[in-house]
């Protein structure tokens, strides 16, 4: 089986720095709240090009955090996409506030800017578009709309470690960000673990003490928080990979490459990359009409494939339930053709020919 990621090859490659990583936080005896989070959130900050980063648990409660931190909840609204991971909604939901879809650019899959000025009303306070698969969002005008109305902008870059708009790293652009560090991502952790960043000094004094309990100092709380803390031992983890991300992102984007030259004679769509964007392939994703039987094919063929997403938040029961009736159709056509393929930067030569010599063999059958 050609797996989608292979966590273990990653493991085998850096072994020794991760395990003296590891120890170093064993034998310190500090697992929370300690210097291999500080020093993480430093080099983290620095490599995206931000001043503050603010470690949490997750990247659902980075989004969370970032949307409760800006003062957003009921009454309010929040524009962002269908077409992502459900918690980037449920931070908007769970706020208290009303998520509004606007549907995606169909080639890049990110928010589709032309439609977003048309979902402004007087109730939004803020926009939050994904950069998903690790092609960055058109943020340019997604900005310039955000200031001509005085909204607020969450980065969504759970999936874009790495990434650039017109030279800038994703997570630098909007008034702040949100990363997942979930273990199969570009730059991942052992366990669940997320991140917060932004340039604004108050905004991040307020999530520090929002991630342990509303607490400037120990056993004294300034408002009602959470226990939302990135522990010692993930930023020990992420610490060390983070050395090696640009080397693993280049080396993703040599596959994508190689993808695209193998199937470029076929009707399968592949993935583009805008001029202004440098993408860093989380996921490869590809179209096709036949969507279902190429992924039976390839699964036969010892190929692990999945889809990222086949059904869109927007048509998911917990928010048809909540009353959402919205119509997106390139998300809902998108959905029904998308695939992603195995990429890590783990595969080899031959896997990745494999692969493509695999879905030409799939699209014949088919």
């Amino acid at each position: 089986m050609i797996p989608l990621v292979d966590l273990k090859r990653e493991y085998r490659e850096i072994k020794e720095e991760i395990d003296l990583a590891i120890g170093r936080v064993l034998e310190r005896g500090w697992f929370i709240l300690g210097e291999e989070l500080v020093a993480f959130e430093r080099e983290f900050g620095k490599y995206i090009g931000t001043k503050h980063v603010i470690g949490v648990n997750s990247g659902s409660d980075a989004l969370y955090l970032a949307v409760k931190a800006l003062g957003i909840g009921k009454g309010d609204e929040v524009i962002t996409v269908s077409h992502t991971f459900i918690s980037t909604v449920d931070a908007i939901t769970r706020n208290g506030a009303r998520p509004v879809f606007v549907d995606i650019d169909p080639e890049t899959y990110t928010m589709d800017v032309s439609q977003l000025e048309n979902a402004i009303t007087e109730r939004t306070k803020a926009i939050i578009p994904v950069h998903i698969y690790g092609h960055p969002a058109d943020m340019a005008p997604i900005m310039e709309i955000a200031n001509d109305y005085g909204l607020y902008v969450i980065e969504d870059a759970s999936q874009a470690h790495g990434a650039e708009y017109k030279g800038k790293k994703v997570g630098s652009i909007g008034h702040v960000s949100c990363f997942s560090f979930y273990p199969t991502k570009n730059l991942g952790a052992y366990g669940d673990a997320g991140a917060i960043a932004t340039n604004d000094d108050e905004l991040a004094d307020k999530l520090r003490m929002m991630r342990n309990y509303g607490s400037p100092r120990k056993y004294y709380h300034e408002f009602v928080g959470v226990n939302s803390r990135l522990d010692e031992i993930q930023a020990a983890v992420l610490r060390v990979k983070l050395k090696y991300l640009d080397k693993w992102n280049q080396r993703r984007r040599k596959i994508a490459q190689v993808y695209k030259e193998l199937l470029r004679d076929t009707d399968v769509i592949t993935p583009i990359e805008k001029e202004w964007a440098k993408h860093v392939y989380h996921l490869y994703v590809i179209q096709h009409g036949k969507r279902d039987e190429l992924e039976k094919c390839l699964l036969s063929k010892g190929i692990h494939v999945q889809i990222h997403y086949p059904v869109p938040v927007h048509l998911q029961p917990a928010y048809t339930k909540l009353g959402f009736n919205v119509k997106l159709p390139i998300t809902e056509r998108v959905s029904q053709r998308i695939l992603s393929i195995p990429m890590s930067p783990w595969l080899s030569e031959e896997e990745v020919e494999y692969v493509a010599e695999a879905i030409r063999g799939c699209l014949v059958a088919t």
